[in-house]
């Protein structure tokens, strides 16, 4: 691979922004450093033509609304493979949306692929090794080594040639309209914003009681901001069985930090005056101040019909799936299966007003799946 460019200033982003409006298209992948850093983000940017790849690192070149144009301008597709993450970061660290999106991951799924990883994908097609290992490095490093440069370049440089690959058979399929949807669905991803306590979001809390919650979020509390000031991710402070494990027992002293799950003599020696201060402060907190869990409200009955409908639809998936060489739930998740056992549509209008399906859906499995909930 011949030398890669990486661009660290913002006139260096603005004349790439200008040669790439001229392309029709583009590949484009980052890699951030969630596992390295308190407050994740995205350190290195890689975009590719069909004749070379340039690396943008975003730590040094800091204004990248130059791209913005070429981004959402539908008429250059950007190719991504599993946009998911690259497209709620570029839009949460940039502000930069992307249109004219070609997922190389959802069109495997759509395609049947076994495995779709682009590790994966690349062996099978070119016969490309990717190592693993860079995955899970930390982008944030600088100057970073040539073997990451290498890695990150590969990433995007073979994507043309397996969107040529995989656009003809999903033509050849007659699945191109329902690759284009997804893509468009994809395009809309954001990361949510969240307020409120933190114990709301945390695993298990649902059966806490309401002061095991005060205590719980005092003590994610003093986490995030011990992760905040040593710059770590907060799962490397300390774990959540260990935080959890500490709002059940809710300790007075230090001596009763010993036994508790992941709390070593060492986190406890570091930690424990810490800790005893944040369980102080969750046994303190006013009653009216506690977190309250939201409660859904108890299910009825399950009713028997629904229940039938559900068994008889999973098992006319099962083989929808497999005359279509799909997985399962890519052809229409459980979700979708329960809310059209519930409804049950006896119409195409009925069924073409039910919103847990995608268009693609509907045209073509909609006769079979009235036919089969007609039984």
């Amino acid at each position: 691979m011949e030398q890669i460019e990486i661009l660290t200033t913002n006139a260096q982003v603005a004349e790439l922004a200008e040669l790439l409006a001229k392309e029709t298209t583009i590949a484009v992948d980052l890699e951030a450093d969630s596992m390295h850093n308190y407050q994740e983000k995205v350190c290195l940017i890689q975009v590719s033509t069909e004749q070379k790849t340039v690396l943008i690192d975003p730590l040094a070149a800091t204004d990248l609304s130059p791209l913005h144009a070429v981004f959402s301008n539908p008429e250059i597709r950007k190719i991504f493979h599993a946009a998911d993450y690259d497209l709620r970061s570029l839009k949460r660290d940039f502000n930069l949306t992307i249109d004219g999106l070609f997922d190389t991951m959802i069109s495997a799924q759509l395609l049947g692929e076994e495995r779709i990883g682009l590790a994966d994908l690349l062996r099978k097609y070119f016969s490309v090794e990717l190592d693993k290992k860079y995955q899970r490095a930390d982008w944030s490093q600088r100057p970073l080594p040539a073997e990451m440069v290498r890695y990150a370049a590969e990433d995007t440089c073979h994507l043309h040639r397996l969107v040529e690959i995989f656009e003809k058979r999903l033509e050849e399929k007659a699945r191109i309209s329902w690759a284009t949807e997804e893509f468009a669905l994809m395009e809309d991803v954001r990361f949510a914003e969240v307020d409120g306590p933190i114990c709301l979001r945390f695993k298990g809390a649902g059966t806490l009681s309401p002061r095991e919650l005060g205590v719980l979020e005092k003590l994610l509390q003093w986490r995030e901001k011990e992760g905040e000031r040593l710059n770590r991710p907060v799962y490397k402070v300390m774990g959540n069985k260990s935080l959890l494990a500490l709002a059940l027992r809710m300790p007075r002293d230090k001596a009763n930090l010993k036994g508790l799950e992941g709390l070593s003599p060492r986190l406890i020696e570091r930690y424990g005056r810490a800790l005893m201060s944040a369980v102080r402060e969750g046994l303190e907190m006013p009653d009216a101040e506690l977190p309250k869990f939201p409660r859904l409200p108890r299910r009825g009955a399950k009713d028997p019909s629904i229940e039938e409908r559900v068994k008889t639809l999973k098992k006319w998936r099962q083989e929808q799936a497999a005359r279509l060489a799909l997985d399962p739930g890519v052809l229409i998740n459980n979700a979708a299966l329960e809310g059209l056992a519930a409804v049950n549509p006896q119409s195409a209008q009925a069924l073409d007003e039910f919103v847990g399906l995608k268009n693609w859906q509907k045209k073509e499995l909609g006769e079979s799946l009235l036919a089969t909930l007609a039984r």
